[in-house]
């Protein structure tokens, strides 16, 4: 008897309005953020690195690229960027991006405040998580 009563006040918790958190899909895709497919993953020591980026109104990052797939949020500001072929993606405070792998590209703060982007990166333990063009 006690075990149904409980199981009926949980049902009626469960079902009410008692709870107040939300979920908020921001994206979900097989694609970079310029429509190229994700490759599959093939990780045998999985590691998973979470970085606040803090980037200067007018600061224009080097040329580089990434060897693992990373993705972000971009928290303040407006963040361009823009790889070698010309795709330019431009995001604004809260939208998500799906950074490219083992592309060349650039970013840029390009709004009124420093662009503040926080990005979670997934690949082989202790991969570098960018290189510079030379």
């Amino acid at each position: 008897m006690k075990k149904s009563v409980l199981l009926v006040v949980l049902s009626l918790l469960a079902s009410s309005s008692v709870w107040a958190a939300t979920t908020e899909k921001l994206i979900q895709t097989r694609t970079h953020w310029n429509n190229q497919p994700i490759q599959a993953l093939h990780i045998e020591q999985p590691q998973v690195s979470m970085l606040r980026i803090t980037i200067p109104v007018g600061e224009k990052l080097p040329m580089h690229k990434h060897p693992i797939l990373n993705v972000g949020y971009l928290t303040k500001g407006e963040f361009t960027v823009v790889s070698e072929s010309g795709d330019k993606l431009v995001l604004k405070p809260g939208d998500p991006i799906v950074e490219l792998v083992n592309t060349w590209h650039y970013g840029e703060s390009t709004g009124t405040e420093d662009a503040e982007i926080v990005v979670t990166y997934v690949g082989e333990q202790d991969a570098d998580l960018s290189e510079l063009k030379q």
